[in-house]
C-alpha cells in the first residue's frame, strides 16, 4: 500500500508533506472542511495523524475509518466508481469537498453534489487539474521544462481532447502502473493517473536542482513566487508511489490557490458516455494488441470488424483488451450518447465472442 510501501510511518511520516502543504495552502479566515471515505482501510490511521497538525488550515472529517464496517464494503474508490454514487457512511451537503480512497490508500477520487445530483471527478479530472496548474506555474516561472500527461486507453476521450486544446503533451501507454511511471520519468514534470484514481506527479532530479538554484537567485516577484510554489508542490506530492492522502492535499491546494469550486473544476470538460463489458472467451491468448492496447493485431481481420462497427456510430471509439489473468476480454466503448455507447459495446462484444468461437471450431 502507499502508506507502507513508500517507507512512511503512518503516524508520523506525513509531517514533511503536511509542512509543505501548510506553506503553500496558507491560513484562511474560515477553515475549509472536507470529508474522506477511507474504505475502512489503512488510510484512516494515516489521515487521523494529520487532522490535528492541519487543524488550523483545513477541517478533515474521516468517514468509514474501520471502527465498525468491513474493508471496501459499500464504500471505497472502486465501489464509488462502479456504482456512480456516494459511499455509505458519508453524509454531506451541497458542494462539499468529498473524497473516496481505496483500502490501501493508493487511489483517490473526488465527489460532490450539485442540485442534488452526484458528481464524480476521477483520475482523468485529477490529471487535468494538476497539468493545467503546473504548466501555468512553469510559464510564470519562465522555465523551459518539459511537461506531459501519461494516460492509458481507458482515459476518457474528452480529457485527451482537453489536454490537446491546452497544448499540454499527452501520451498513451499500455495499462499498468509500471508503464505509466516509466513513461512519466521521461519528462521534467511527468503526470500520470489512471481513471480509477491511481497516480502521481514526477519531478526529475534536474528539474528540482534547477528549481532550488533559481529560488536562491534574484528574480522578478511573479517568477520567484511561481518557483517557490513549484518547490512546495513537489514536496506535497509523493512521487515514489500513488498516494491518496498526498494527492488530496495537492488537490485542495490547487482548488484554493486557483479559487476553483467543485463545479468550476468539473466544467473543464464533460466526460463522454462510455460502457465497459467483460466478455468470456475460451482463450484470451489468441487476441494480441498494439498501439497501447487500442488496436488488435491478431487474429487477422478482427480489428477491421471492430472498425466497421465503430463506423456506424458517429464520433465514437471502441477497443478490445484481453485480460491479463482471466480468459476474457474487456470491451470499452465511448460515444456521444449513453444508449449508443451501450449499443456499440454490446455489438463489439457479441462479435468478438462469435469470432473467437468460430476460430476454436476450426481448430
Amino acid at each position: 500500500s502507499s502508506v507502507l510501501s513508500s517507507g512512511i510511518n503512518a503516524e508520523y511520516g506525513y509531517s514533511t508533506f503536511a509542512e509543505s502543504f501548510k506553506l503553500l495552502y496558507g491560513k484562511s479566515e474560515h477553515n475549509h472542511s472536507l470529508k474522506v471515505d477511507c474504505a475502512n482501510g489503512v488510510g484512516a490511521r494515516a489521515l487521523a495523524a494529520l487532522t490535528q497538525p492541519l487543524a488550523d488550515y483545513i477541517d478533515i472529517k474521516i468517514c468509514n475509518d474501520g471502527s465498525t464496517g468491513q474493508l471496501n464494503e459499500n464504500c471505497g474508490a472502486d465501489f464509488v466508481k462502479l456504482m456512480q454514487n456516494a459511499p455509505q457512511g458519508v453524509s454531506y451537503v451541497e458542494n462539499e469537498h468529498c473524497y473516496t480512497i481505496d483500502g490501501d490508500a493508493d487511489r483517490v477520487m473526488f465527489f460532490y453534489t450539485q442540485e442534488h445530483q452526484f458528481k464524480l471527478l476521477d483520475g482523468d479530472k485529477i490529471a487535468c487539474l494538476f497539468a493545467v496548474f503546473l504548466s501555468g506555474l512553469l510559464k510564470e516561472a519562465e522555465l523551459n521544462f518539459s511537461i506531459g500527461v501519461v494516460q492509458t486507453a481507458y482515459a476518457n476521450g474528452s480529457s485527451t481532447r482537453y489536454l490537446a486544446g491546452k497544448g499540454i503533451p499527452m501520451v498513451c501507454v499500455p495499462t499498468g502502473v509500471k508503464h505509466l511511471h516509466k513513461c512519466a520519468e521521461k519528462y521534467d514534470v511527468g503526470i500520470y493517473f489512471e481513471a480509477n484514481g491511481h497516480g502521481t506527479v514526477l519531478f526529475s532530479d534536474s528539474c528540482m536542482e534547477q528549481l532550488n538554484s533559481k529560488a536562491a537567485s534574484e528574480l522578478r516577484k511573479v517568477q520567484k513566487c511561481a518557483i517557490l510554489k513549484l518547490q512546495s508542490f513537489a514536496q506535497i506530492i509523493n512521487s515514489a508511489v500513488g498516494d491518496a492522502i498526498c494527492n488530496i492535499l495537492a488537490i485542495e491546494t490547487i482548488l484554493k490557490l486557483c479559487k476553483l469550486s467543485p463545479s468550476d473544476w468539473n466544467s473543464m470538460y464533460t466526460d463522454l458516455p462510455y460502457r465497459q463489458l467483460k466478455i468470456n472467451i475460451r482463450d484470451r491468448n489468441i487476441i494480441k494488441t498494439y498501439d497501447a492496447e487500442r488496436k488488435i493485431s491478431q487474429p487477422a481481420g478482427l480489428q477491421d470488424k471492430v472498425d466497421a462497427l465503430v463506423s456506424d456510430y458517429p464520433d465514437s471509439r471502441c477497443f478490445v483488451r484481453p485480460s491479463g489473468t482471466e480468459n476474457c476480454v474487456r470491451v470499452h466503448a465511448e460515444c456521444t450518447d449513453q444508449r449508443q455507447a451501450d449499443s456499440l459495446a454490446m455489438a463489439v462484444g457479441s462479435m468478438i465472442f462469435d469470432f473467437t468461437e468460430e476460430l476454436h471450431s476450426k481448430l
